[in-house]
């Protein structure tokens, strides 16, 4: 991910600072110019850094402060806020309902991967109960239909476009129309793009708003143009009302400073970024873990919604008496990923054997018949098994919280604990052992409760 060398300079800053024995003016100006080179590396406008640096001077005056303040504290609070203010416009995003019909707007440069982000947007909110719809407004790139038709076919999501109409407008409202009557609630109207900017695109984008009338109008922008995204998006705010900003392919070497760019010239939040090819590389974006992550205080947030999501509610209890039994199962590996496995019935005498020994070859070629899957698929979930069980041993004698609920298991363990039961990608994330000893601590405080149910920001 892009984040990780930026991350990494804004963390030993960080790092730096809180080593100093003393926090003087010096010290407090090395760590801001640190930042301040970081932030220009990743390609963010001169200016924005610069104010950046400005305010958090104008916010710490040390001179003020009195002995018995953790000035350490104080500046990273401030670092915090300055950051989340370069990608918080202040005011949320629209958000669609569920059963009343909106209207979605695509618009973007061509190559920024504007079509293949509407498929996803319409897949992600497919699977969390809309119906969604793909409209094709893009007359101008030949094969753009076929594009979209093929996406939305593999995503099982209704489409409209013509080939033989050259005109976007009337099908786009044709489509809208069409849509609206099938009582579609999240119609997605994909735009045409351009290799630049140039007058015909944003004439023909003002058209297709005025006769569609979107709910919210999206500017797809690939991170790789790094600081060309200001320029890019205030010359499509100029033309039509960008309410927000999805950031395509994340997961390559660019720089991720355009994102911060945008988001300040747009004054429009960053609501997904793309992480990948695939459908399902999509993320929902929330500036205060994103800014925590750049901070080395990981997105901790994140992954404990990863948690309830897995985990509903009412299941808590009895997941944690097995954790601490260090008890795993097939049937338990299978009820909590059930709707990613799709392995269809599984005998009764395998999910609820610890032992995968016992899946000989022929019990595994009738599970892989009566799935309809491949035998490979078969033994690829029993590998899954096994490294799932491994780490679900190191669980046990896990202390289990009176409530027996998910919200409480963080007052029960320790760091070392907790490592050894993060996937080594995930501790990564999080900035390694200090990283998590630095997340547990916090996990004791009025702001880390609010991540797992309790009150108050996760961030502050």
């Amino acid at each position: 991910m892009v984040l990780a060398q930026l991350g990494g300079s804004i963390s030993r800053a960080l790092q730096q600072m809180s080593n100093a024995t003393i926090i003087d003016e010096k010290v407090l100006s090395e760590c801001l110019n640190e930042i301040s080179r970081a932030l220009l590396q990743a390609d963010v406008q001169f200016k924005l850094v610069r104010d950046m640096q400005a305010n958090i001077k104008r916010i710490v005056n040390l001179d003020d402060l009195a002995a018995g303040h953790n000035k350490r504290r104080i500046i990273q609070q401030a670092i915090f806020n300055e950051l989340c203010k370069m990608l918080d416009p202040g005011k949320p995003s629209f958000t669609p309902k569920k059963g009343k019909t909106s209207v979605i707007m695509f618009v973007g440069l061509q190559g920024s991967g504007k079509t293949t982000t509407c498929t996803k947007y319409a897949y992600y909110h497919q699977k969390k109960g809309w119906k969604p719809a793909l409209v094709c407004a893009d007359t101008f790139r030949a094969g753009a239909f076929d594009q979209l038709k093929q996406n939305a076919t593999k995503a099982k999501i209704p489409f409209y476009g013509s080939y033989t109409e050259s005109d976007p407008v009337k099908i786009a409202v044709e489509g809208v129309e069409t849509f609206k009557k099938e009582n579609c609630d999240l119609i997605i109207v994909d735009t045409s793009g351009r290799h630049k900017q140039e007058a015909a695109l944003f004439e023909e984008m003002r058209q297709v708003s005025e006769a569609t009338k979107p709910d919210l109008v999206i500017f797809v922008m690939d991170s790789s143009i790094g600081q060309a995204a200001f320029d890019q998006a205030q010359a499509f705010k100029q033309s039509v009302a960008v309410g927000a900003v999805i950031v395509t392919k994340m997961d390559g070497h660019a720089k991720g400073g355009g994102a911060l760019s945008a988001v300040a010239a747009t004054k429009s939040p960053v609501i997904f970024i793309g992480t990948g090819e695939h459908i399902d590389e999509f993320e929902v974006f929330d500036v205060k873990p994103f800014v925590s992550r750049l901070l080395g205080m990981g997105d901790w947030s994140g992954f404990m919604d990863k948690i309830h999501e897995v985990v509903p509610t009412d299941q808590q209890p009895e997941l944690l008496q097995k954790l601490s039994e260090g008890s795993f199962t097939l049937r338990l590996m299978y009820e909590q990923f059930q709707n990613i496995l799709k392995m269809g019935p599984i005998g009764q005498v395998e999910l609820d054997s610890t032992n995968p020994k016992l899946m000989n070859e022929s019990r595994i070629m009738r599970i892989a018949r009566g799935s309809g899957r491949p035998v490979k698929d078969v033994m690829d979930m029993l590998e899954e098994y096994k490294r799932l069980a491994k780490i679900w041993s190191k669980m046990k004698g896990l202390k289990i919280p009176k409530k027996g609920e998910m919200s409480a298991l963080s007052r029960n363990v320790n760091a070392q604990q907790m490592s050894k039961f993060l996937p080594p990608q995930m501790l990564k994330q999080i900035g390694g052992m200090g990283g998590l000893q630095s997340l547990m601590k916090q996990m004791g405080s009025k702001d880390m409760a609010g991540m797992f149910g309790g009150g108050g920001g996760g961030d502050r």
